[in-house]
């Protein structure tokens, strides 16, 4: 299950990747608190995160781009220095006591441009650091990683604001960056695996745009990644939702459930990392499993059943989202990885986007409860229409596959008159 962390490189940056991930949660719950504390506006917090998602949807082809035409390694390491420097200015901004948060959204978009056009850059390093074999394990590992960081990040952020006020938070951000520029430039180069560049003619967007409308399988799992990332796993505004309407569970059962979910992520990154390969028939499994119990989620008596049910939610989404960065990574050619990273990138960027309000305005109208029961159906479907769409592609590359033709067996001469004349085979030239 740990065979990834036999890399040296590997281990350099998992534990880089876990320090980074921590301070970047802690981060995004101070910017929310100062943002609320300024404007006393829940939708104000939301217009921030808005604004660092934006730019992923907007910029990603041109993020893909570049990590395909210069080295990985150089610019991540320029990305993560451009972050550290964001948020140091945001810990000097925070000193000064704001009364608006015009500089505060400011930096939101600078953040988000810089993750837009770095982010592509980030996951074929990653897979430059544990090369193909150990791939799957290494972007599983990555997911327990996140939901540990996430975990930790929050719960100092809890400490941390406390006793040394936003800024703090900010500025020990600032300072997770440079484990990551540490780690990098501690990495063996000769234990890398790196990806052929792009080649002249095929260095620009719409070289990667025509590769993904032209791979019906990448298609399909984006559209399925894409339902379920936007109606079928926003449980931020389901499980408050529930919390606060039908369970009763208030402020307390929100971060009960919040906990509950993290632990399934943790524990869906292990099963995954567990696997040797991750194939699409555990993707359909997984998102069918996620369909399916956001449904009995919506008609759970209690915040217990209701708790008990986020854990394989949430196991099976990381499951997911780990076998899709697999198979975009393994089953696209290395010249064009970074734009396909990117592509993936702006769809789970838009289904954050459109899924968001869209089980916002389903909680309003309809309730908690029949929202989640209509989200998981139309997940569902989806999943049992990916199938379909897969079975289909199967069928149609074996009929147009190439029967081989045995060759007849030759008939015993009954009486060879002569001796066979020798056949000279002339050399090509």
């Amino acid at each position: 299950m740990l065979r990834s962390l036999r890399h040296h490189n590997y281990r350099l940056w998992a534990t880089a990747d876990l320090v980074s991930i921590t301070g970047t949660w802690m981060q995004v719950l101070a910017m929310n608190w100062l943002i609320l504390s300024i404007t006393h506006s829940a939708t104000s917090v939301g217009l921030g995160l808005v604004l660092q998602a934006l730019p992923t949807m907007l910029l990603g082809p041109w993020g893909g781009v570049i990590a395909d035409r210069l080295p990985a390694r150089y610019v991540v390491a320029a990305g993560q220095a451009v972050q550290a420097a964001l948020s140091g200015l945001l810990a000097a901004i925070a000193s000064g006591d704001p009364s608006g948060v015009g500089g505060l959204y400011a930096i939101s978009l600078a953040s988000g441009m810089v993750t837009a056009m770095t982010s592509p850059a980030l996951g074929r390093f990653g897979a430059e650091v544990v090369g193909p074999d150990d791939l799957s394990n290494g972007l599983a590992l990555g997911s327990v990683i996140s939901s540990g960081g996430r975990i930790l990040g929050m719960s100092l952020a809890g400490v941390v604001i406390p006793i040394a006020g936003v800024p703090g938070a900010f500025l020990l951000n600032s300072v997770s960056f440079l484990g990551v520029l540490a780690a990098i430039a501690l990495m063996r180069p000769r234990d890398l695996h790196p990806l052929p560049p792009a080649e002249p003619g095929e260095r620009g967007i719409a070289a990667g745009f025509r590769y993904v409308l032209g791979t019906p399988r990448l298609l399909i799992m984006f559209g399925l990644a894409f339902v379920l990332g936007s109606l079928g796993r926003n449980y931020q505004v389901t499980m408050a939702a529930m919390s606060q309407g039908p369970l009763h569970g208030g402020a307390s059962g929100y971060g009960a459930l919040s906990v509950a979910f993290a632990v399934g992520t943790v524990l869906g990154g292990v099963y995954a990392a567990s696997r040797a390969r991750l194939p699409l028939r555990l993707l359909l499994i997984a998102a069918t499993a996620c369909s399916v119990g956001q449904m009995l989620s919506g008609v759970a008596p209690g915040l217990l059943v209701f708790g008990a049910v986020m854990l394989p939610i949430a196991a099976g989404a990381v499951v997911l989202d780990t076998t899709v960065s697999t198979r975009v990574q393994l089953d696209s050619p290395g010249h064009l990885r970074g734009r396909v990273i990117a592509a993936q990138g702006m769809v789970g960027a838009a289904s954050g986007a459109f899924g968001g309000p869209a089980l916002g305005m389903l909680c309003d109208t309809l309730g908690p409860r029949a929202a989640l029961v209509l989200a998981g159906a139309v997940s569902a479907t989806a999943a049992l229409a990916a199938a379909y769409g897969l079975a289909r592609l199967r069928r149609s590359r074996a009929a147009a596959a190439p029967v081989p033709v045995q060759a007849a067996a030759p008939e015993p001469a009954l009486e060879p008159a002569v001796e066979p004349v020798p056949v000279l085979v002339a050399a090509k030239v």
